[in-house]
Parts: structure tokens; sequence; C-alpha cells
């Protein structure tokens, strides 16, 4: 993958202005975990809230700007952060299929940084717990908790394939296969059963708990069963670059170029990319979200690639990251957030806000065009 000049003087000075920013809202927002803003200011989820699935971006957010800077302020804001999460690891309704976005930008960023071993704990805790949710008759990651009842216990999310690095780096922290031979299991299981020949996907998918068949699929957080929603289109596009990345599967590869394909192939001109490909032409919901991790995903497949489908992926991330960030980024100080118009789901009643999983991808993508990234996944 190989920048050109102009392009390269953009990521920096997009870098920079990043950078400025950031450096007084952290200072405003320390002892804070964001999820969104109101009337421009962090709202704050590190009490009654910890256990959200979210509240790992934050100290992600933190541990990028440290490589970036050098500035240990944000260090320290990064290893708060992953302190708070403690309240999570003995609290089973707080630990869940999305263990990976909590503890992979925070503790597992940490030990890899600095070898503390107190992190190293907290990483391997919370992949312990996650390998545990696996149903070896379904080969599946079981989503969610609703412990007692049956709602859930055979349903499967496009979501966890992101979570899938905390397996993958357990194993090779420990030496210990079982917990990639569980992230391997379940990807298989969603390159099967997730993935439409077209390159979209599910969201949902539900299992049969006795002989492990699927049963149906959802539209969860998209406009419905059959359509498209665009952030479970990115989970699906970065998450399985990032199971090849760790396993060198190229049915992995394949899985992960299929659905850029189909990504890429439906990306409005404007840049800016709709909550689901398939809602309604008269609904104008959008989610920078979706454009912000289907970039860093885009990125990964570009460093893979060579020449002309090099292009075509670098080419796709540069104009959706160009077009937030001369269109959908907040770029006044004196407001918390970055990206503008995420939704977390098509029928909720809210839409088109900031969320802090937006920002922190939206930084990771710029990272990874200038070079600078902390490899968090």
């Amino acid at each position: 993958m190989q920048l050109r000049e102009k392009e390269l003087t953009w990521v920096q000075e997009t870098l920079d202005r990043v950078a400025h920013k950031m450096e007084k809202v952290s200072e405003r927002s320390k002892e804070k975990i964001p999820y969104t803003t109101v009337n421009g200011v962090h709202d704050d989820w590190s009490g009654e809230k910890i256990g959200w699935w979210t509240n790992g971006f934050w100290g992600g957010m933190m541990w990028q700007l440290y490589a970036l800077t050098g500035k240990e302020s944000y260090k320290e804001i990064a290893e708060d952060n992953e302190r708070k999460l403690d309240a999570c690891l003995m609290d089973i309704n707080m630990l869940d299929h999305d263990n990976g976005f909590k503890w992979l930008p925070t503790a597992v960023a940490n030990y890899r940084m600095t070898k503390n071993p107190a992190s190293r704990n907290r990483g391997l805790l919370a992949a312990v717990n996650l390998a545990g949710r696996y149903n070896n008759v379904g080969n599946f990651i079981r989503a969610w908790n609703d412990w007692g009842t049956d709602d859930h216990r055979g349903w499967a999310i496009i979501d966890c394939m992101m979570n899938l690095p905390l397996l993958y780096w357990a194993s090779e922290e420990t030496g210990d296969p079982r917990f990639s031979q569980i992230a391997v299991s379940h990807a298989n299981t969603a390159k099967d059963s997730f993935i439409r020949g077209d390159g979209s996907a599910n969201h949902i998918v539900e299992f049969d708990l006795e002989t492990g068949k699927m049963v149906r699929s959802y539209g969860g957080q998209g406009y419905g069963q059959g359509s498209s929603w665009t952030r479970g289109q990115g989970w699906a596009l970065y998450g399985f670059t990032l199971s090849y990345l760790h396993t060198k599967d190229p049915a992995y590869l394949e899985t992960a170029e299929r659905v850029a394909n189909y990504f890429i192939a439906n990306i409005p001109e404007s840049g800016f990319i709709p909550v689901d490909f398939r809602q309604p032409l008269e609904v104008s919901y959008e989610d920078s979200t979706a454009a912000a991790i289907a970039s860093c995903g885009l990125i990964e497949l570009a460093k893979l690639k060579e020449g002309r489908q090099s292009r075509i992926y670098l080419d796709a991330a540069l104009k959706m990251l160009q077009a937030l960030a001369e269109n959908r980024v907040r770029w006044n100080e004196m407001e918390d957030n970055l990206l503008e118009k995420c939704t977390a789901a098509y029928h909720d009643k809210d839409h088109e806000f900031s969320i802090i999983y937006g920002d922190y991808y939206f930084l990771e993508a710029l990272m990874k065009l200038g070079g600078k990234e902390i490899f968090i996944w």
C-alpha cells in the first residue's frame, strides 16, 4: 500500500487537527468513559453503566494518541479506563461476546505497550470468559446473556468477528491453542452462515441448540431480515481481515474481499454511508461509524494486496474518510466529539448522534494511513 504525496500530506494534517482538538477534549473528559455527547459534552458511563460494550474505546483512543504524540497524559487516562473496567470482571452480567471490545483496546493494548502483568491478567480473564461462551454443537460464540431464558441461547452476531482477536491473542500469549481453535471455529461458522453470496451479511443468526443447524436470520440493528446493516458489513469486512492476519487462512481473506467488494459497490457518490444499504430510498439516516470501521478494514486489505486491487481498497477508504473529515467531523475544540451522524440501529428512536467508537475507528484509520498505529486487534 502506497499513498501519494498529496494523500500523505492530508493524513498528517488531519492527524494534527485531531491531536490538537483531543488534547483539550481529553483533559476535560479524563475522568469519564464516554459513549456519546449531550450538547457537545461527553457523557460518562464509568459508573452504573460500566459494563456497556463500548467502554473500551475511549481507552483505545488514548493509547493511539499516546503513540501519536508521546504525551504521558494519554497513557494515564487509558490506564484509568482499564482499571475502571475491573468492576466488570467479577460480574457475569457484564461479561459477554463483546469482551474483546472492552479489553483489547485497554488491557491488551497496555500489555503490548508496557508488559504490565496486571494488564495481561485482565486480558486473559476476559479471554477465558469469551471462550466459555462457545457452543461446541453449533460451533459459535453465543451473543448476549439473558441467563435463565431461551431468548438468545442459540444466537450469534456478526459483531463477534471483531472480538475473536482477543482469543487469538490469548493463544499467542499462553501457547494454548484452545483459544484460537474456538476463534477459528466461530469464524468458519460465520463465513458459512452469515455471509451471503453477494458479500452482504446477516446481523443475527439463530442456531438450534441440539443440532447446531441454522434456524433463521434476523434483521437486528438493520432495516430488516435480509437487509444489509452497514455497521455489520464493517464488522464483517474488518473482522474477516483480522482473522486472516492471525491465521493466514486464505478462506478468510477471500471472504473479507467479497464483503469489501460488496461494500465498495454500494458506497454513495457522496461517501456518506447509510445505516442500511437496503433501507428505503426516502430514508436518509446515516451511520458515520460504519464508514470509519469499513475504512480500517479496507486499509488492511490494501496492505495485503498489490497493484490495482490495493488501490481500489485504498481509494474507497480515502473517499469515506475524506468525506467524514470535511463534512462529518466537529473540529470545534469546545465540542467533545469528533464524528457526527452516527446511528446505533435503524429502528432506534434516535439517529445521527455522536458515538465513541466512531471517533475511535476514525482515528485508527488515520493512524493506519500514517503508519503510526498501535495494532490493537
